[in-house]
C-alpha cells in the first residue's frame, strides 16, 4: 500500500499534468507551455519527473496505471512542447553565414574547352573564359574575429549556433524525459522531421536542387557548367557549416541522453539532404565523357577531394558510413573520368578529319584548341601529377600503323606520366598537321604552314610557366629545330628559282665585236626575275604570317638573301640595259622598290585589295 506522502505527490503532480492535456482542456490546446512563464516550465518538468521517480521505485503499487497514464499524456505533451520549439527556431541558414572568408578569394582557373568537332572550333578567348571565383576552403578562419560569439572554427569546419542556448537547454531538459521515459523513437523522428525541413530550407537558400542523377544527365553541358560552379560553392557551405552545425546542436540537445542517440538524431536528418547532394556529383562523374567536361570535372574532384577529411569528420559514426562511402566513390569516379577524357582528347586530335586547307597557310583552328587545351591542362597540374599514372597506350616507336606517329618514349625516360602525355598530344597534333599540310598544292605555303603552327605551339609552351615545366626544354629545342626547319624549306622552295634569274652563268659572251654580255639574254634573265618575283609577290602577299615578330623575321632573313643579290645583279649589267631601247621594260624593280614589296609579303591582303594596293 502506497504511503499518504507519495499519493499526494502523486495527485499534485497529476493535477499539473492533467491540466495541460491538450486533449481535454481549450486552454491547453490554445497555450504552449515552453512559451510561457519560467516557473510554468518548471513547474510542468517537475511533476513529469516526480511521476518517473515514483514510477521508477516501484512505490506506486495501487496506483501504476495511474501514473502510466499520466506518463503517456505527459510525453505527448512534450512531444509537441519539443516540435513547437524546434519549429520556432527552424529558420534556415543564410547564404551570408557561409562565406569562409570574405577578403579572401582562391586563384581562379579558366574554364573549359569545347569540344573537338570538324565543323566548330573554338578561339582562346573561349578556351580561357574565367571560372567564377571560390570561396576558401581550407583554414578559412584566418583573420576572423574571435570574439564572435555564434562562430566555432576547427581547421576548415565552422559551425554556428542554430539555435538559442536558452532554447537548446529547453529542447534537452524535454529530451531528457522522453528518453528517459521510453519515448526515444518519438523524439528522435520528430527532431528529424523538423530539422530535415530547415536543411531543405538552407539548401534552396544556397542553390542545391533536388535533381535526380537522371535529371543531371539530360542536362545540356553549358547549363551544367553553371551548375557546377554553384554546386562546389554549395558543397563547402554544406559539409562545412551546415552539417557539421547540424551535428553540433544534435550533440548539444541528445549528448550522454542515450546510446549514440546524438547520431541517431543526425543521421536521421542528414542522411537524405547529403545523399542528395552528392547525386549531382556522382551523376557528373558518371556521365558521357568529352573534352570540353575534363576541366569541370576536375574542379569537381578537386573540390571533392577537399572536402572529403572534412566529410569524414562530420560523417564519422558508423550509421553514416555510406556517405563516406559515397563521397570516395565518388571521387574514384571523377579520378577514372578525367583520365578517359584525356585518352579520347588525344585520339581526337589524332583522328580530327578536316580536309580543308587554311587560307593563306594561317594557323589551323585545331593548333589553336589543342594548344589552349593543354595549356589549361598545365593550369591543373598538381591534380593530374596525382591522376596520371600511366604513360599514353599509342606512339610507341615503329607501331606500324602509318596512322599513327612514331615515338619512342625511351628517349623521354625520367618524365612524369602527365608530361609523357601532354608531349604525346603535341606529336600527334604535329603529325596531323603535316597531313593537312599535304592538302596545298603549293610546296611554298606548305612548309609556311607547318612553320606558323610549329612556332605556335612553341611560344604558347613558352609563355606558360607550368607547361614549360611539363615539357621540358630538350623537347621544346626540337620544336624550335622544326619550325626553323619549316622556314628554310619555305626559302628554298620560293626563293632558288628566283634567284636563280640573277647568275652570271649564260650572259657572257666572246668575239671582238662584243662587250662580252648576252643582251638577249640578259633581257630575258631580267623578265623572268620580274616574272619570278611579281608571281611569287602577287601570290605570298595574300599568305599570312599572324605573329608579327616571325613575319619580320622571315622578311629580313629573305631580304638579306635576295637584295644583296638583285643589287649586284643591277650593278652589273644595268648599263647593259639603259644603252638600248626601253630599258623601263626589263628593269622594273630599284632596289627600293623591291625592299617596299617585301613589305607586303605575309599580310594575309585579299587579293583584290593587293591589286589595288600595286596600282596605286
Amino acid at each position: 500500500m502506497e504511503s499518504p506522502r507519495n499519493a499526494v505527490t502523486l495527485e499534485s503532480a497529476e493535477r499539473i499534468i492533467l491540466r495541460w492535456d491538450s486533449t481535454a482542456s481549450e486552454e491547453a490546446r490554445d497555450r504552449m507551455i515552453f512559451d510561457g512563464d519560467r516557473r510554468e516550465i518548471d513547474t510542468y518538468l517537475t511533476a513529469v519527473d516526480e511521476i518517473q521517480s515514483l514510477m521508477e521505485s516501484n512505490a506506486l503499487a495501487d496506483d501504476q496505471s495511474k501514473a502510466s497514464t499520466a506518463i503517456q499524456i505527459a510525453m505527448a505533451r512534450l512531444e509537441d512542447e519539443f516540435r513547437n520549439l524546434l519549429i520556432s527556431h527552424a529558420g534556415p541558414i543564410e547564404p551570408d553565414s557561409c562565406v569562409f572568408d570574405p577578403s579572401g578569394v582562391s586563384s581562379s582557373r579558366r574554364s573549359s574547352a569545347s569540344s573537338i568537332d570538324s565543323s566548330r572550333y573554338y578561339s582562346e578567348d573561349d578556351v580561357s573564359r574565367e571560372f567564377d571565383v571560390v570561396q576558401r576552403g581550407a583554414g578559412d578562419g584566418e583573420g576572423e574575429d574571435s570574439s564572435t560569439p555564434s562562430y566555432r572554427c576547427t581547421n576548415s569546419i565552422r559551425e554556428i549556433d542554430l539555435i538559442p542556448a536558452e532554447a537548446i537547454s529547453d529542447l534537452r531538459s524535454i529530451a531528457e524525459r522522453m528518453i528517459s521515459a521510453g519515448y526515444t523513437r518519438e523524439c528522435v523522428q520528430v527532431y528529424g522531421s523538423v530539422r530535415k525541413s530547415a536543411v531543405d530550407a538552407g539548401f534552396k537558400k544556397l542553390g542545391v536542387e533536388k535533381l535526380s542523377i537522371g535529371d543531371i544527365q539530360r542536362l545540356e553541358w553549358e547549363v551544367l557548367e553553371t551548375k557546377i560552379r554553384r554546386w562546389i560553392r554549395a558543397a563547402k557551405a554544406c559539409v562545412r557549416i551546415l552539417f557539421a552545425s547540424e551535428k553540433s546542436l544534435c550533440q548539444q540537445i541528445f549528448d550522454d541522453l542515450g546510446t549514440a542517440t546524438d547520431e541517431a538524431c543526425f543521421v536521421e536528418t542528414v542522411k537524405g539532404p547529403a545523399i542528395q547532394l552528392f547525386n549531382f556529383a556522382e551523376a557528373i562523374s558518371i556521365s558521357r565523357r568529352s573534352p570540353e567536361k575534363l576541366f569541370k570535372i576536375l574542379d569537381l574532384h578537386d573540390a571533392l577531394s577537399n572536402l572529403l577529411p572534412d566529410i569524414d569528420a562530420v560523417f564519422q559514426s558508423d550509421s553514416a558510413e555510406s556517405i563516406r562511402v559515397q563521397a570516395a566513390e565518388i571521387l574514384t569516379r571523377l579520378a577514372e573520368a578525367a583520365r578517359g577524357i584525356l585518352s579520347e582528347f588525344e585520339n581526337a586530335v589524332l583522328r580530327e578529319p578536316s580536309r580543308v586547307p587554311v587560307p593563306g597557310g594561317t594557323i589551323h583552328p585545331l593548333t589553336r584548341y589543342v594548344m589552349n587545351y593543354i595549356s589549361l591542362i598545365s593550369d591543373y597540374k598538381q591534380t593530374l601529377i596525382e591522376l596520371i599514372v600511366s604513360k599514353p597506350s599509342t606512339g610507341s616507336r615503329y607501331s606500324g600503323d602509318p596512322s599513327i606517329p612514331d615515338m619512342d618514349f625511351a628517349e623521354l625516360e625520367g618524365r612524369s606520366p602527365l608530361s609523357l602525355h601532354l608531349i604525346w598530344i603535341i606529336v600527334i597534333l604535329q603529325f596531323n598537321l603535316d597531313g593537312k599540310s599535304k592538302l596545298y598544292k603549293d610546296d611554298s605555303i606548305a612548309h609556311l604552314f607547318m612553320m606558323n603552327n610549329v612556332h605556335y605551339i612553341v611560344q604558347k609552351i613558352k609563355v606558360s610557366p607550368d607547361l614549360r615545366e611539363l615539357i621540358e626544354d630538350d623537347f621544346l629545342k626540337k620544336l624550335t629545330g622544326k619550325f626553323q626547319q619549316a622556314a628554310n624549306s619555305y626559302q628554298r622552295s620560293t626563293w632558288v628559282r628566283v634567284l636563280y634569274c640573277l647568275r652570271d652563268e649564260g650572259l657572257h659572251v666572246s668575239g671582238s665585236f662584243s662587250s662580252g654580255v648576252s643582251k638577249t639574254a640578259l633581257r630575258e634573265r631580267f623578265k623572268a626575275f620580274n616574272s619570278n618575283f611579281d608571281e611569287v609577290h602577287r601570290i605570298q602577299a595574300t599568305w599570312l604570317i599572324p605573329d608579327t615578330q616571325l613575319r619580320e623575321e622571315l622578311r629580313i632573313s629573305v631580304s638579306e638573301k635576295l637584295i644583296p643579290a638583285y643589287r649586284s645583279f643591277l650593278g652589273r649589267f644595268r648599263s647593259h640595259i639603259e644603252s638600248g631601247r626601253h630599258p623601263e621594260t626589263y628593269i622594273k624593280y630599284s632596289v627600293e622598290d623591291l625592299e617596299s614589296a617585301l613589305l607586303d609579303f605575309f599580310e594575309g591582303y585579299p587579293v583584290s585589295q593587293h591589286l589595288r594596293r600595286r596600282s596605286q
